[in-house]
């Protein structure tokens, strides 16, 4: 099974309708909700995104900044990080006892190097989350050089962490090739970040993620991505892709573009609004 969809539901044009749940799921099966990466979202919104999506409708949510050493500043949790944990497993509560939480992504930073402390990060994490679906995300090359590619990737397949797999640009250090490996036999995760190279590793503060996402994927790109999802899903239960490429547009068109290329029509989408005018 390959499931498609986007990060975030209001940045996209979707059936006439900007920025609504429900209209997103009458196009796309699974979300990837990137609000939880900047704050610990509270229940009611939670409960209030169940109520607005269909029953198979399922969601990948974002671990918060705090838990993958992004945070900047002091943390807002005085119990420190075993507070900041638990409210987080409170939150997305809801969503695992509806049945509808694919996974949490843990995607950590361009500096989380490939070093025994911050293995112990990654194992510490894990024991946090308890039975929670966890997915892991890396941003610095040395966890996957030549020397550390099989060993990242055998440690990730005894800790039961599911493989979210980059297309992203490769632009020195802080970013990460595209390593078609499996690592859970339930889920593997396809991220694309776009690859604009000059976007990725600009410094401004006031609009990198404009710049970042802004790429949009070709015909051939696109059908070359076909043939490794269609090999990836021989290897694990479900797929799950992910568009964030959003700075201009593209990713919804993308994804539409995708879901026809391996003609897939998924069954259980919400009713889409009708067009009258």
């Amino acid at each position: 099974m390959i499931n498609i969809g986007l990060s975030g539901w209001g940045d996209h044009e979707l059936g006439g309708s900007r920025g609504k749940l429900r209209e997103y799921g009458a196009h796309y099966p699974i979300v990837e909700l990137d609000s939880s990466f900047y704050a610990i979202q509270p229940e009611r919104n939670y409960l209030k995104w169940l109520q607005e999506t269909p029953d198979n409708f399922s969601f990948i949510i974002k671990a918060y900044q705090g838990m993958t050493g992004h945070l900047r500043g002091e943390s807002p949790f005085e119990g420190g990080i075993d507070q900041m944990f638990e409210v987080f497993m409170q939150s997305i509560r809801p969503v695992q006892e509806a049945g509808k939480l694919k996974a949490v992504l843990f995607q950590y930073p361009p500096w989380f190097d490939c070093t025994k402390p911050n293995v112990a990060v990654l194992r510490d994490a894990k024991a946090r989350m308890g039975d929670v679906p966890l997915a892991l995300e890396f941003r610095h090359q040395s966890w996957f050089t030549e020397d550390m590619r099989e060993k990242t990737l055998s440690f990730m397949r005894s800790e039961g962490w599911m493989h979210s797999i980059c297309d992203e640009p490769q632009a020195g250090i802080g970013s990460v090739p595209t390593v078609l490996e499996v690592t859970h036999p339930e889920m593997t995760m396809v991220r694309f970040h776009g690859r604009n190279v000059g976007g990725w590793v600009q410094n401004s503060e006031t609009n990198w993620r404009e710049v970042r996402y802004l790429y949009n994927y070709n015909q051939r790109e696109l059908q070359e991505w076909k043939g490794w999802l269609l090999e990836l899903q021989k290897q694990t239960r479900e797929v799950c892709v992910i568009f964030n490429n959003n700075s201009g547009g593209h990713a919804a068109g993308n994804a539409k573009e995708l879901m026809e290329m391996l003609g897939v029509d998924y069954e259980g989408l919400a009713p889409r609004q009708l067009d009258l005018f």
